[in-house]
């Protein structure tokens, strides 16, 4: 791609939270230097955005919070920070400040930011689909443009006149539209002729507290009515497998007993022929890994109480694969089974299970969906969510210039 001749060597400002956010980082870098062969980024970054030559002012960990808890716990640190990162970036006034993901704190920044003049963009929409529609038009006195992951996103802030692109849904393009079954069971040393159940109860230990058990105790119980099936268990980092392998202590210790692995969500989900986990990213995964699946969740019943009194949510279905399915055709069947709250029990979550591990014509229509989902979050033929995200931005930073 051409190199831009109009403004070649701005000062981009990026605010990433999270790995997720240092992965999108790193591609809009890899991205925008095509075209901005002498740009300058600096901000908030991770060590993937650190190897593309980003200046990270800020450990990238200090914005790594969940749920509000937490975020009270550090908030005088994050006024700290957001204190002194607003006076650095009003002083050197970049061209663009991008805030990825992080929406608690980077809509606040980008907010503050926008009214100073700057120009502002938000990349990862929070989920205005799932929670009150009305932050859309809030998030637009924060952010010139909204860089969305999903097809859904865009018309809702076009309802309050925010100028919101999709870019498409970086997962995507690291998933192949045809998945290799044997492939990943031979990276797992798994067989290739026996049933294969993934189960992923959460990435966090808050998680496994309410979900650990019960999904635990389902997996066995699907172990028992089918002869032969291997149970494999991602987990997420070295905390999360310690707890898992205390949970499982008191199983069994012969060939049926679960595989727990450091790490390979994708391969475990690839090597399997149905995925029991809870909600989240991982349902998504799970969608482009093609694997039909079973999802349960829980939150401690005050927080569920909580939002339901303050009408926090508008939606009855919470599982991605679902949404973007009833998105498309309003009246398709839910392809993804969902167990939430009191209804996450370990008998509903294995009577679910084997419902579907019986049922290879449902297998196959919920494979055939997830192929078409697939293709519709690349938001086009060619996979690169990156090089769509840093077009956007590109066409803000062009006409910026122009305009001065």
């Amino acid at each position: 791609m051409p190199v831009a001749e109009q403004n070649p060597t701005p000062t981009i400002a990026i605010l990433a939270g999270e790995d997720s956010g240092d992965q999108l980082g790193a591609d809009l870098i890899v991205a925008l230097r095509r075209r901005y062969p002498q740009a300058r980024f600096v901000g908030i970054g991770g060590a993937r955005m650190q190897a593309c030559g980003f200046h990270s002012w800020h450990d990238i960990h200090e914005l790594s919070l969940f749920g509000l808890s937490e975020v009270i716990r550090h908030l005088p640190r994050l006024l700290r920070l957001r204190k002194s990162l607003l006076a650095r970036l009003l002083k050197i006034r970049p061209d663009v400040v991008i805030g990825i993901d992080a929406p608690d704190f980077n809509l606040g920044v980008e907010r503050h930011l926008k009214k100073a003049g700057l120009t502002t963009v938000h990349y990862v929409s929070p989920s205005v689909w799932a929670w009150r529609e009305k932050r859309a038009a809030k998030i637009g006195q924060s952010a010139h443009r909204v860089l969305c992951l999903f097809p859904m996103e865009p018309p809702i802030y076009a309802r309050h006149g925010i100028d919101a692109r999709f870019v498409g849904h970086p997962l995507a393009d690291r998933f192949a539209l045809v998945s290799d079954r044997v492939g990943a069971r031979d990276t797992l040393q798994l067989p290739r002729d026996v049933p294969v159940l993934a189960l992923l109860p959460g990435s966090r230990l808050s998680e496994l507290e309410l979900l650990g058990q019960p999904f635990i105790e389902a997996a066995a119980r699907v172990s028992a009515a089918l002869p032969g099936l291997r149970i494999v268990i991602p987990a997420a980092n070295p905390q999360v497998h310690a707890r898992l392998k205390a949970l499982l202590a008191k199983g069994a210790r012969d060939e049926t007993a679960p595989l727990l692995l450091d790490g390979h969500a994708h391969e475990a989900m690839l090597a399997a022929d149905v995925v029991l986990l809870a909600s989240g990213t991982a349902t998504l995964e799970a969608m482009l890994a093609k694997r039909p699946m079973v999802v349960g969740y829980r939150v401690s019943a005050l927080s569920y109480r909580i939002a339901r009194w303050l009408k926090m949510l508008k939606t009855d279905i919470y599982a991605l694969p679902n949404i973007l399915a009833r998105a498309r055709d309003p009246d398709t069947e839910l392809p993804v089974p969902e167990l939430m709250q009191d209804q996450c029990t370990a008998a509903n979550l294995a009577s679910a299970t084997l419902a579907l591990f019986r049922d290879s014509e449902r297998r196959a229509r919920v494979v055939a969906l997830f192929e078409q989902l697939h293709l519709g979050l690349r938001a086009g033929q060619e996979a690169d969510a990156g090089l769509r995200a840093a077009d956007a931005v590109a066409e803000l930073l062009d006409q910026k210039h122009v305009d001065a």
